[in-house]
C-alpha cells in the first residue's frame, strides 16, 4: 500500500511524507509516543497542515512509522518458531525483541497498545502475540519454561524493558541485554 501511495503522490508530496515519517521515527525512538504532532511537523520541516493532510491522526502516523519495526518483529518471532530447540527459539525471541525495543522506545508503546484503535497495527500486534504464545507453549511442552508462564508475562517483560533509563542508546541496549538475561532466568523451568 505504501509503495502504491508513493507512486501516486507528486515528488514534493512524496518527499514531505518521507520527511514526516523519518522525523516521527526519530522522535518516537528517542522520546516515545507522547511527542505532539506539531513537534513532529517542525522536525520534519513541514507545516502542521501538511502533516495532518498525510496523517489525519496520530494512530495512522504511528502505524506508518512502525511498519518496518513490525516486519523486524515478525522476522524475529518467525526465526524463533523455526528453531528446532524450543528454549533457544524462545530465548532468542525475548533477547532480540528486548534489544529492538531498547533501540526504539516508541515501538514498545505502540506494540503494547498505546493506540489500540489503529486497526492495521492491532492486527499485526495480535499476529505477533499469537506467535509468541506458541513459542511459550512449545517451550513449556519441552519442559524449558515454567508451566505458570503466560503471554502477559512476556508482554510485562517487554513493558519493563521499555522502562530502562540509560545515558545513551548504546548503554540502554547493554542494559536491555542484561535485563533480558535476568528475565529469562525467571521464566525458565
Amino acid at each position: 500500500m505504501a509503495d502504491q501511495l508513493s507512486h501516486l503522490l507528486r515528488s514534493d508530496a512524496r518527499d514531505n511524507r518521507e520527511r514526516i515519517l523519518d522525523a516521527a521515527r526519530a522522535v518516537f525512538a528517542a522520546d516515545g509516543l507522547d511527542v505532539p504532532m506539531r513537534e513532529i511537523a517542525r522536525r520534519a520541516g513541514v507545516g502542521p497542515a501538511t502533516l495532518y493532510r498525510r496523517f489525519p491522526t496520530k494512530e495512522l502516523l504511528v502505524t506508518a512509522a512502525f511498519t518496518d519495526q513490525m516486519r523486524a518483529c515478525y522476522a524475529i518471532v518467525d526465526e524463533g518458531l523455526a528453531d528446532p530447540d524450543p528454549w533457544h527459539g524462545f530465548a532468542q525471541v525475548i533477547e532480540r525483541l528486548c534489544e529492538l525495543h531498547a533501540r526504539d522506545r516508541g515501538f514498545t508503546a505502540a506494540f503494547t497498545s498505546t493506540f489500540p484503535h489503529a486497526i492495521d497495527f492491532t492486527a499485526d500486534r495480535e499476529r505477533g502475540l499469537r506467535s509468541i504464545a506458541e513459542l511459550i507453549r512449545r517451550a513449556q511442552k519441552a519442559g524449558h519454561v515454567r508451566p505458570d508462564v503466560v503471554l502477559d508475562d512476556v508482554v510485562l517483560v517487554l513493558m519493563a524493558n521499555n522502562g530502562i533509563q540509560a545515558s545513551s542508546p548504546a548503554a540502554r541496549v547493554l542494559a536491555s541485554r542484561r535485563f533480558a538475561a535476568l528475565a529469562l532466568r525467571g521464566l525458565r523451568a
